[in-house]
């Protein structure tokens, strides 16, 4: 979708968000024409009620540092932690922000181009706000070299749909929970940046209930032979912040939360929002599913010292580990599902 250009020295914060590692957050591109053929009017009153909220846009002037910001954060506890969580967090953010952007400009019909304006909008201010902290850390990315060099995946529409709705579900929960946490217990905000997770993660549900909303004007995307793709949606997503989390669990016990329990609570959350069209539920509290992650976890620190070591043993060495996490990815996905009821009617949920 953009073009390569000559790669300019940058520093470490934008070499690693310009990975495309199995655990780093994607830039998507999607089928444009397909997008423009989406029909809202089974979702007609939810939709208008749910745009107008864009419209009016809550956060406006929310996302406004002060002098909180201010001060030397070069002996702050876990700083490669917080910083790898920061650069995670832009990088989800931006690809959305450059996605929702393309789409509004490659399609034409109305309810489409207006939505996903707005999330753009949202997207790049959340996007530029980190940045504003890891550019206090000597860490910022540069943001336009990601636009250019950046490898983007093709997605149809249904895992368009799928991906983004869990993100931003899952970020919801996410931010609400550390929010929350830090509220309760002040002496463990370490920075600023975490005051703004509350109306910041509002953005993120509200996101999540305009996929929400396409995806019941299209129920075929959340029936049928797709229940099987949500499936694996569903556990990719799962897996993969278990796994990232558990990586850099230092960093959560210094708000106070075992990594696992904290995990957990977000798979609740998650799971608990997403009934709202989706036709599973994850049998992720089983001792079974635990420990599969766990083994991944495991398997994916050892990935990490090898490509640290280097060398064509340590690349076979890899290569097996590789196949091991695939191996119990699709033991995950054949474990049992709780299924969900959705409902007939598509109503607007609130944040919780």
């Amino acid at each position: 979708m953009y073009p390569a250009t000559t790669s300019a020295p940058v520093n470490e914060s934008t070499r690693v968000a310009q990975e495309s590692a199995t655990l780093s957050p994607r830039f998507y591109t999607t089928d444009f024409e397909a997008m423009d053929r989406l029909n809202v009017e089974k979702v007609r009153e939810e939709w208008d009620q749910l745009l107008e909220e864009f419209r009016n846009d809550p956060n406006k002037g929310h996302f406004k540092r002060n002098e909180k910001f201010e001060g030397d954060w070069s002996d702050m506890p876990n700083r490669e932690q917080f910083v790898d969580f920061l650069v995670s967090s832009i990088t989800a953010e931006f690809s959305g922000c450059i996605l929702y952007a393309e789409i509004k400009k490659r399609v034409k019909n109305p309810d489409i181009v207006e939505l996903f304006g707005h999330m753009s909008r949202d997207e790049g201010r959340h996007a530029g706000f980190i940045n504003g902290t890891l550019k206090d850390l000597g860490m910022g990315v540069d943001l336009s070299f990601l636009t250019k060099e950046k490898k983007y995946t093709f997605f149809k529409p249904k895992f368009i749909f799928y991906a983004t709705y869990l993100s931003e579900k899952i970020g919801y929960a996410r931010y609400i929970t550390i929010y929350r946490q830090l509220e309760e217990n002040p002496e463990l905000r370490f920075h600023p940046i975490f005051e703004w997770f509350k109306d910041w993660c509002n953005d993120e549900f509200r996101h999540g209930e305009a996929f929400a909303a396409l995806m019941h004007s299209n129920p075929e995307y959340i029936s049928g032979r797709n229940t099987y793709w949500i499936r694996f949606f569903l556990l990719a997503v799962f897996c993969t912040m278990w796994v990232r989390d558990h990586l850099r669990r230092d960093f959560y016990a210094q708000m106070g939360f075992d990594v696992s329990e904290y995990d957990l609570e977000v798979f609740r959350k998650t799971s608990e929002i997403s009934r709202q069209c989706f036709p599973l539920v994850l049998d992720f509290e089983n001792p079974k599913f635990i420990a599969r992650m766990n083994r991944m976890v495991e398997n994916t620190r050892k990935i990490e010292e090898s490509r640290r070591k280097g060398g064509p043993i340590q690349a076979i060495r890899r290569f097996g580990l590789l196949a091991s996490n695939a191996l119990t990815f699709g033991r995950l996905y054949a474990m049992r599902v709780h299924k969900n009821e959705i409902p007939a009617d598509f109503r607007l949920t609130p944040a919780y």
